[in-house]
């Protein structure tokens, strides 16, 4: 197996975050094609493993010791990493989290690696996320932390036939939950694009299908998804309502063709898409005039911090100094921005996938101390960690009507 310790190492050393970590890994693959398939997912079990939680582990012990610790905490696919693990580590029975914590430290200290252990923890949960950064009420950090430790979920939302989907996930021999009518939940890396028809279901987060549940389309109001990305919560609500008027907007063109490609394949009728950054306010009152909407969707780019335990790289190289303070500024902005065409009585949803107050709470307070004509109905934080889903934060504000 020395080979596979080789390429990881090398990744680690030459990977920056700047890109996605998957993104990476298929281009850092396609130079060794002799990587066979179990190789490459050993590899990116190794990778993945190595951000979630090398931060907590004492960086004076050897790189294979410290990655043994990553693969024993928080590997999900236990079969795949047993050949990397030393005998102590290969455990036959699930453990609880501080089970595992106690077996690892124990572990560690018998390896004798001199000073390393002198006075000192060798594995410090709190060392992966050491920022003194406020959460947003309806979570706790600690749960959050615990729970980038595994992967989440797979979600669909199921727009069609059922009970036809029922009847191929049992014959496929998969596991599933229903956790409402509409919302499914499988084992991540269900292979399920392989047998179900793509028409008819959507992969959405449960967290995210539990926003989108706000929305309360009516015939022929105009709705706007200001930062639309591929389309996931503009889909949901043309399943809800398909006679209304809609306009999606993003700053990326791929993004846009994406989301049309999708709207295609359930064979919905074409948003009005629009390339558009919502930050910029010249820009957007060249391109939208005096037009108003009766409700307007307000997802806006974040750190996506309620999603790391499906990135965790994200986690590692996160920097609250260097991005908080620019990506708060941008979504005050992008809200202010929107806000501004929202028709009289109309309705605004402002949703983050972040756990952290000051992209959801203080945003939403500082949009209320700026346009005095806005009013907070309400706003949540969406816990996804006791299903293992992301978690989400929406804020559902309305303008008042002018008398």
């Amino acid at each position: 197996m020395r080979y596979i310790w080789q390429h990881i190492q090398t990744i680690i050393q030459q990977y920056d975050g700047s890109l996605p970590l998957t993104h990476f890994l298929k281009i850092y693959f396609k130079k060794y094609p002799v990587l066979g398939s179990r190789d490459r997912k050993t590899i990116s079990e190794m990778a993945y493993c190595w951000y979630r939680c090398s931060k907590a582990i004492n960086p004076g012990l050897p790189f294979e010791t410290r990655m043994h610790a990553c693969l024993f905490l928080y590997s999900n696919n236990q079969k795949l990493v047993v050949p990397l693990l030393p005998p102590a580590l290969v455990q036959k029975e699930l453990r609880s989290v501080q089970e595992k914590l106690n077996i690892l430290n124990t572990y560690l200290r018998s390896l004798n690696h001199g000073s390393v252990y002198t006075g000192k923890t060798v594995f410090r949960m709190q060392d992966i996320f050491p920022y003194e950064v406020a959460f947003s009420k309806g979570i706790e950090k600690y749960d959050w932390l615990q729970s980038t430790m595994t992967q989440p979920r797979l979600f669909i939302r199921v727009r069609k036939n059922r009970e036809k989907i029922i009847s191929i996930l049992i014959t496929a021999g998969l596991t599933f939950e229903w956790l409402s009518d509409t919302c499914l939940a499988l084992p991540n890396g269900s292979a399920i694009d392989k047998i179900l028809d793509p028409a008819d279901y959507v992969v959405q987060d449960a967290s995210s299908q539990a926003v989108g549940d706000y929305f309360t389309p009516q015939p022929g109001q105009s709705w706007w998804d200001c930062c639309s990305g591929a389309g996931g919560k503009s889909l949901y609500l043309v399943d809800k309502e398909p006679h209304i008027s809609l306009t999606v907007s993003d700053i990326r063109d791929s993004i846009l063709s994406n989301l049309k490609d999708r709207f295609r394949l359930y064979g919905l009728k074409l948003p009005t898409a629009l390339r558009l950054d919502s930050s910029n306010e010249t820009e957007l009152k060249k391109t939208l005039g005096n037009k108003q909407f009766d409700s307007i969707i307000c997802d806006v780019p974040c750190t996506g911090s309620g999603t790391w335990a499906r990135t965790p790289e994200q986690l590692y190289f996160f920097n609250p100094e260097e991005q908080l303070v620019k990506i708060t500024e941008r979504q005050k902005q992008i809200l202010q921005n929107a806000s501004q065409y929202l028709a009289p009585g109309g309705t605004l949803y402002y949703i983050t996938c972040s756990v952290f107050k000051e992209e959801n709470e203080q945003v939403v307070e500082h949009l209320l101390q700026q346009h005095r004509q806005m009013q907070l109905q309400f706003m949540q934080l969406v816990n996804g960690i006791p299903i293992s889903a992301d978690s989400l934060f929406i804020a559902v504000l309305t303008r008042r009507s002018t008398v």
